[in-house]
């Protein structure tokens, strides 16, 4: 059976970043990168199941059920987790999930995800030092668990908290979200593993 004629089926479940929020183009970097997949002959089949404001303990309340019906009789079923932002943004003085409870989150989504391979892409920079500082801390956090239970991690904060189009499209919008230019560095980072872990033959591995 040709690559191209392979039953790839992918749920991207996660917050606003993977809806794509403030993308004029609207297909942020999950779009993008289905485009790309399609580009290089593996069409995939995706769902957007991104949320805006949810945090890791929302994710994995509602993974199982979104996922199911989606992925059901799928040759080739994959599970793409994103979060961090919302997990480390602060209400009424705390964020509004603790670094403990974000990485328990990830365990309680292995668990959630039952046989299906799942792959964890980290949270990127936002426009806001202080934040950032704690993004940090818990990117690192969740690419140590992720390895503890052999989940693949593409990290996005180091590349994003650098990157100048990045950094200027954030403060140009709401401080979070960037628009297409954006969107499109986010895309370029996530690419190559992402797509070499979907790929049928690929080994799945960490990255940075």
């Amino acid at each position: 059976m040709s690559t191209s004629s392979r039953d790839v089926r992918v749920c991207f479940i996660g917050d606003s970043f993977v809806a794509g929020l403030g993308d004029s183009t609207g297909l942020g970097w999950v779009g993008r990168i289905a485009n790309e997949s399609r580009r290089r002959g593996l069409p995939l089949t995706t769902y957007n199941l991104g949320v805006r404001r949810d945090t890791s303990l929302l994710i994995c309340e509602r993974l199982a059920r979104e996922v199911a019906p989606r992925l059901a009789h799928a040759e080739i079923p994959r599970i793409v987790v994103s979060y961090g932002v919302n997990d480390t943004t602060l209400e009424n003085g705390t964020t509004r999930v603790s670094r403990a409870d974000s990485v328990t989150a990830l365990r309680s989504i292995r668990i959630a995800s039952g046989a299906t391979e799942l792959v964890l892409i980290g949270p990127p920079a936002v426009d806001d030092d202080i934040q950032n500082e704690r993004i940090s801390v818990l990117s690192d956090a969740l690419r140590e668990e992720a390895g503890s239970l052999g989940i693949p991690y593409v990290g996005c904060f180091e590349s994003t908290v650098a990157d100048f189009v990045w950094r200027r499209q954030v403060r140009e919008g709401d401080g979070f979200h960037p628009d297409e230019a954006g969107y499109e560095q986010l895309a370029a980072i996530i690419e190559m593993p992402l797509l070499a872990w979907l790929s049928p033959h690929a080994i799945a591995a960490s990255y940075d």
